[in-house]
């Protein structure tokens, strides 16, 4: 008889509920969350488990590798579905929890998370670390503004690298109360810059030594921060049966709301990894911005931002870079500048003379 079982995965320990197909409880127990204790509790019905569910969070995607290698079939549910689903019981416990993905198990209802490869996680951190380097860094620059407004102090505008010599000239009559908390914010301010400047370094080595992330680059507005992280999103490109999908991945499709004679639809879905669709809104902005050679796709942008305006347009442009990138990872071919009769859609005549 086939069995099910479900995992509620906490920080120390992780509930555990083994159904059969009938519904009728097996067994229910705690483990500690390591692998091969939950592989211990389970012992006895590892051979008659045909699922075993647990929720997508920090832990999952270590628990899935190890979980699989240790010969279990264990399977990653979508955390907002599963809320949804458990939140009809009455009372929320951990064990009722397990209960409840034991039987999303057993009947099906479930939707199944991709876990990425190590390399995919690895570079994910790397972005993620990145990222929050660069905040910070942006945060204690500003602080220092605002700290020295008070006392009627303007830095002004001035470039990154002279942000520190000009803040050291304008705090120079300052109180020694006032220089010593600059300093002190001036030096973070540097160990952030340094530290910051070394993980961008590493991921743009990353990107020039991967000859994937590199054809990405080619496509005007993509740089190594967008290339690098659509990459560690998609992780797997074939686990896309068609390019138009990784669009509504990443949240980049129109947001529909019907229920009786109430329809209406505006705005974008934003599931998915708002980051990369971040990145992705970046490189479409500079792509119909920034750039000054002429493309297709451009084109494409500017004949919707003329019906529909220009933020919409560079959300849809955004939309087909995602389904370029991903149409070029699995073809191995270059971005393609012109249209397949090498004209460039709807180029205005005067852009084109100009380009």
């Amino acid at each position: 008889m086939q069995l099910y079982a479900g995992l509620d995965v906490s920080m120390d320990e992780t509930s555990i509920c083994i159904v059969d197909r009938d519904g009728k409880i097996i067994k229910q127990c705690t483990a500690e969350t390591e692998p091969a204790a939950i592989r211990c509790a389970l012992d006895g019905y590892a051979d008659r488990l045909h699922r075993v569910g647990l929720e997508a969070q920090a832990f999952s995607p270590w628990l899935f590798t190890e979980l699989r290698r240790l010969g279990l079939p264990a399977i990653v549910v979508e955390a907002v579905h599963m809320q949804k689903a458990l939140s009809a019981q009455r009372n929320k416990t951990d064990r009722n929890d397990a209960r409840g993905i034991a039987h999303m198990m057993r009947v099906g209802w479930f939707r199944q998370v991709h876990v990425k490869s190590s390399e995919s996680q690895h570079l994910r951190v790397l972005l993620s670390n990145r990222r929050l380097l660069k905040r910070k860094f942006i945060d204690i620059e500003n602080e220092v503004r605002g700290t020295l407004k008070a006392f009627g102090i303007k830095i002004g505008e001035v470039s990154r690298g002279k942000f520190e010599a000009r803040a050291l000239e304008v705090i120079e009559g300052a109180l020694p109360l006032l220089k010593d908390l600059v300093h002190g914010m001036l030096a973070v301010r540097r160990m952030l810059w340094a530290e910051y400047s070394r993980l961008h370094n590493m991921l743009v080595r990353i990107v020039r030594h991967d000859p994937i992330c590199r054809r990405f680059t080619t496509v005007p507005g993509v740089g190594p921060v967008t290339a690098l992280a659509f990459k560690a999103a998609v992780d797997d490109p074939t686990r896309f049966k068609r390019s138009r999908t990784v669009g509504a991945h990443f949240g980049l499709t129109p947001k529909r709301f019907q229920s009786g004679s109430v329809d209406y639809d505006g705005g974008i879905t934003r599931c998915g990894d708002g980051e990369v669709r971040t990145t992705l809104y970046e490189a479409a902005l500079a792509l119909m911005v920034r750039s000054k050679k002429w493309s297709a796709l451009r084109a494409w942008g500017v004949g919707i931002a003329k019906r529909r305006g220009h933020k919409r347009a560079v959300v849809a442009v955004a939309r087909k870079l995602a389904i370029v990138l991903h149409r070029m990872w699995l073809d191995g071919t270059e971005f393609r500048w012109t249209r397949a009769d090498g004209s460039h859609g709807d180029t205005p005549p005067a852009i084109t003379a100009a380009a």
